[in-house]
């Protein structure tokens, strides 16, 4: 029997379901939420503690239940208030790999009313301390490595997994934590709906990141937009979500906790229902393999490029996986190629792909099942409480069909920037995030991302803004002029290139540029590939550089 997407809608999220909406005024706006969400963190923290001894965090051999988890982190919010003098609304960055402290670290600072500010662990010292100095941290809490960068931060230090000596003054996170014992509580505080919790840092199309300010309502939505997705699916192929579901998730995390895709897609869901969740030093599809066999591991999720070099691996068919349910994946384009890869290798089980962005606390559109089978190139249908437009340059809704900006409103859509007043006012109108992404909807609600009307590329799963590698560029005595373009690569869905024009009289090899920024940007932001050319770049009478005819040029697209 066919199931259409409003009997769906109607049976998931009528009165007294678990996805029953409510609307609410946020900032003056009227939206839809979800009426059984958690508050805050908080809450949602209380409430996790419920689980007990089941294991929450596994990291190699390490694994925490999450009363422990819970007991660690109650420990470290006391310590904080106390020691440090952290109170609501002051900032706490977090600069670290995926290691269990991260979500412990994460959880004690939400709890008390403080700010979150995680911190992109692949970040070199400079971008590092631009993140503390911009978002005004009181403290930060880092693993060895990235404690070494902030060595001369102004903030706290509070170190985790030393590789050494810790820097002066800096305080141990284990010693920190202490061995929580007896009746452990949070100390005590008064947290709103629409109380700050998180800055993340997306990166700006003028070189610097800006932060993006989320409250604990956001948070507290993300989790319950997730379920929804996944049930959605469930029953869209026309089998019962109450039945369906299967038995407790355990969730390899294929990407950082840094990111809004790891923290609000995949830790949160996990905390909120109980699911463990399985993290990894750094992503190698090698381990993966293992972890799924001895773990037996229900879902992946990640970026395409997560899911596609798993599939690659010359290890693939050397472990048993049976336990994969499904993989997941978000944060960059996904080729119509990948789905009929995992049909091939890993049929009978779910592919799912989604669109989100920092600004709307991860995800807001969702394709699985039926849908993503049928439509392999759409990001899917928005989720209940979200809706889409798409609009021209004017701010008019274009007709079905049509191409122009995909603006999103609802609850996960966040405050703004962190002391941007004007981006937050161009990008935030009256309730609406304006995402700079085109796109064109059918007639069946489906999303199709079209283009990026930013000038941005993705590297697995990984915001690389032009503008930013350009400027570095730049500060090359021997650039003139540069343009970064992206080169489409299967792995990665995108790499970086630079098309160059030395200044007259000098020289330089692509791999002495490489060398050159390797102190100024991350890895993965660095170019793989250079063109050198003596004509001036191509631009249109407003002085902007034709990077279309350019990507022609160079690449034949």
């Amino acid at each position: 029997m066919t199931v259409t997407h409003d009997q769906v809608l109607a049976m998931l999220t009528g009165p007294g379901q678990l996805f029953e909406m409510d609307e609410v005024e946020i900032r003056g706006v009227h939206v839809r939420t979800w009426k059984h969400a958690p508050a805050t963190y908080r809450a949602m923290l209380e409430s996790s503690r419920g689980h007990g001894e089941q294991v929450f965090l596994v990291y190699e051999d390490e694994r925490i239940t999450y009363e422990e988890h819970y007991r660690r982190s109650a420990a470290l919010a006391t310590r904080l208030a106390g020691d440090y003098g952290v109170g609501k609304g002051d900032r706490v960055a977090i600069a670290m790999r995926n290691y269990p402290e991260w979500v412990v670290s994460f959880s004690a600072v939400l709890a008390i009313g403080a700010v979150a500010v995680p911190l992109n662990a692949w970040w070199t010292a400079p971008e590092l301390e631009y993140g503390v100095r911009d978002s005004g941290a009181k403290v930060v809490i880092a693993d060895g490595e990235r404690a070494e960068r902030l060595r001369d931060s102004p903030a706290a230090l509070i170190v985790t997994r030393p590789a050494g000596e810790l820097p002066p003054g800096a305080g141990d996170l284990a010693e920190v934590i202490g061995e929580p014992g007896g009746d452990v509580t949070l100390p005590p505080a008064e947290i709103g709906p629409e109380d700050p919790a998180t800055i993340f840092y997306t990166s700006g199309t003028t070189g610097n990141p800006k932060g993006a300010l989320a409250s604990h309502r956001n948070l507290g939505q993300a989790p319950m937009t997730v379920a929804y997705s996944t049930l959605r699916s469930v029953a869209m192929a026309g089998k019962d979500p109450a039945t369906a579901a299967g038995g407790r998730r355990i969730i390899l995390l294929a990407v950082p906790l840094f990111h809004v895709t790891g923290c609000f897609a995949v830790m949160l869901p996990a905390m909120f229902t109980g699911g463990g969740l399985v993290l990894m030093y750094r992503w190698d599809a090698g381990q993966a393999l293992r972890l799924i066999e001895r773990e037996k591991i229900t879902i992946i999720t990640g970026v395409p490029t997560s899911a596609w070099q798993l599939l690659s691996h010359p290890d693939f068919d050397k472990y048993d996986i049976s336990s994969l349910g499904g993989i997941s994946y978000g944060g960059a384009p996904a080729p119509p190629k990948l789905l009929e890869r995992i049909g091939d290798q890993l049929p009978k089980r779910q592919a799912s792909n989604g669109y989100g962005m920092t600004e709307t606390t991860a995800l807001a559109i969702f394709n699985g099942g039926p849908g993503y089978l049928s439509r392999p190139d759409s990001v899917g249908l928005p989720v209940a409480v979200c809706d889409v437009e798409i609009r021209d340059p004017l701010g008019h809704e274009v007709p079905v069909g049509g191409v122009g900006e995909l603006c999103v409103r609802g609850p996960g859509v966040i405050a703004g920037y962190w002391n941007r007043p004007q981006e937050t006012a161009q990008t935030f109108v009256g309730g609406w995030l304006h995402t700079g992404d085109l796109a064109r909807v059918d007639e069946e609600g489906y999303v199709f991302i079209v283009d990026r009307a930013k000038d941005m590329l993705i590297r697995g799963g990984e915001n690389v803004y032009c503008a930013e590698v350009e400027a570095a560029l730049y500060e090359h005595p021997a650039v003139d002029d540069v343009a970064v373009i992206g080169i489409p690569d299967d792995e990665f869905g995108e790499q970086v290139g630079a098309v160059v024009r030395l200044k007259q009289g000098t020289s330089a090899t692509g791999e002495e540029l490489r060398a050159f920024l390797g102190g100024t940007l991350a890895p993965f932001k660095i170019p793989v590939r250079f063109w050198f050319r003596e004509a001036e770049l191509p631009r249109n009478p407003g002085g902007k550089i034709l990077k279309t005819h350019l990507r022609k040029e160079t690449l034949g697209l």
